[in-house]
């Protein structure tokens, strides 16, 4: 005889089921929206786009939804609750309370001025034409806004945003953590500038055809162990990673034919946010905990490919033999450790997808103090160019030259992503922890790296990060990895070890 408590599980996950669909259906009509959808179908995709998302969030914000939970939550039926089960009723709870505040007409109105948001962004950045998007940005604030005034502020109005990306995380450890880095990476950069002992990058900036591109970045991702049967490379104006279900994981990366690592750097860091969603363990598949536990655990796995990996001696020990032979004549007369210290350059840059692992750092800083304006000091996005080239001239001593390599550089805000910046810098010091815990734990570490043979390292990962998708707290991920709490000592340590030996500190 089936009880109560059974009917209120098996009907909870029904719900689930036919939320993962929309979901599901909702990610390939944004990836064709971002990939090469005609202009013309932008605004009535948006509309089908928005109708989609609506019913999609009546469904998880149904009066029926809230008995079911309420129903679950109870004592007695907590308890025979698998771990699982208990973490999916868990997770639902927090996101139904959140969505329930939002009227679904409001809910609507963004979602389809977010889609036509980002056509209009990318116009915008060609053109270097911040005033066409400047409207578009104004409305996104406004109703991220209303929507912090609906969920209630937590410390600060900022705060309220973290907690979608990085649960927990706030504006006071956050200003405690980058204070810190700041004051080490700071001097830091400056012996490095320095240094007499500066990497040659000319052989970099040469015409290095398209097709070859494409061809080393494809070997790099088998390399790496991403299954291309369940999982593609196109490409798009800024690249992105979306995991449709674990058997179905697009990536994209752009190609700049005049700079060799642009694209399979981006390749390997989309990559990286690939091989999580594709090892997700089977018994999460078809629930909303089929996917990462946090955007910083996420950025995590895409800039430990993409740095810790692709950035290493090891790596291009090993594979630049594959890459010199794409490209005849154009690189035989440079040595590898030539060509590792060049793609390891510091040096100042405008565009954060194409800076180095320590200013990296910087460019988030930037954009977090930026975030924090705009919601907690009431910065309009009239003010944003010069607030941005002034914190440019600040923090990196250069100032874009057009707002198409300053302000309008990130797809982030034209999709609402205020709060997700952060998550690179937090992504950077788990990677920098969870790489010291694979020097100690696997002794052969690098020389895996430096054998082509990666699929170990990928396994390690699967183990500790991946195949608990959201079924752990990023807090829990973190731990059980490495053993201990998130501690960014590793992230300066890691930089100081290997900027100090590149530039003979």
């Amino acid at each position: 005889m089936t009880t109560t408590y059974e009917q209120a599980l098996h009907t909870f996950k029904e719900k689930i089921k036919q939320i993962k669909s929309y979901d599901e259906a909702l990610g390939v009509l944004y990836w064709d929206l971002r990939t090469g959808a005609p202009r013309k179908g932008v605004n009535t995709r948006s509309e089908a786009i928005g109708v989609l998302s609506t019913e999609m969030f009546k469904l998880s914000t149904s009066k029926e939804m809230g008995e079911l939970l309420s129903q679950l939550e109870d004592s007695a039926a907590s308890e025979q609750l698998s771990d699982i089960d208990r973490r999916l009723v868990a997770e639902t709870r927090k996101d139904y309370d959140r969505s329930v505040l939002i009227p679904p007409q409001l809910y609507q109105e963004y979602v389809v001025l977010t889609s036509q948001s980002e056509s209009a962004w990318e116009e915008a950045k060609e053109k270097g034409d911040y005033e066409e998007f400047r409207p578009y940005l104004d409305k996104i604030i406004n109703y991220t806004n209303q929507f912090i005034d609906l969920w209630g502020t937590k410390a600060t109005r900022y705060d309220t945003l973290l907690d979608q990306y990085e649960p927990g995380m706030t504006v006071a450890e956050l200003d405690r953590v980058f204070s810190g880095l700041r004051d080490k990476l700071v001097p830091l950069a400056s012996a490095i500038a320095a240094s007499p002992h500066q990497p040659n990058t000319s052989f970099l900036k040469q015409q290095y055809a398209k097709d070859a591109q494409k061809s080393f970045s494809l070997f790099v991702l088998e390399q790496m162990g991403f299954d291309f049967q369940a999982g593609r490379l196109d490409e798009s104006v800024h690249p992105f990673a979306t995991g449709l279900n674990p058997g179905d994981v697009r990536i994209t990366t752009r190609y700049l034919q005049d700079d060799v690592t642009s694209a399979l750097f981006g390749t390997i860091h989309e990559g990286g946010h690939a091989l999580y969603e594709q090892n997700i363990g089977e018994d999460l598949i078809g629930t909303t905990l089929a996917t990462g536990t946090s955007m910083g655990i996420h950025e995590s796995q895409s800039r430990f490919w993409e740095n810790v990996i692709g950035r290493s001696r090891p790596f291009w020990e090993r594979y630049y033999g594959d890459l010199t032979s794409r490209f005849p004549g154009q690189l035989d007369h440079v040595p590898v450790d030539d060509f590792y210290r060049a793609t390891n350059v510091v040096a100042p840059s405008l565009i954060r997808i194409e800076a180095d692992e320590l200013t990296y750092n910087l460019h988030i800083i930037i954009r977090y103090e930026i975030e924090k304006l705009i919601f907690n000091e009431g910065a309009k996005a009239a003010d944003l160019p010069q607030i941005w080239n002034d914190k440019y001239r600040e923090y990196l001593g250069i100032v874009p030259d057009s707002n198409a390599n300053g302000v309008l550089q990130d797809v982030h805000w034209s999709g609402g992503a205020f709060g997700y910046f952060p998550s690179y810098s937090l992504g950077n010091m788990y990677a920098a922890q969870i790489a010291d815990t694979l020097e100690r734990e696997l002794p052969s570490f690098w020389q895996l790296v430096g054998s082509g043979d990666l699929l170990p390292i990928k396994q390690w990962l699967t183990e500790r990060v991946y195949k608990w998708g959201k079924a752990r707290t990023p807090s829990e991920i973190i731990v059980g990895a490495t053993g201990k709490p998130l501690d960014p000592s590793h992230l300066v340590t890691y930089l100081e070890r290997k900027y100090k030996d590149i530039y003979k500190l």
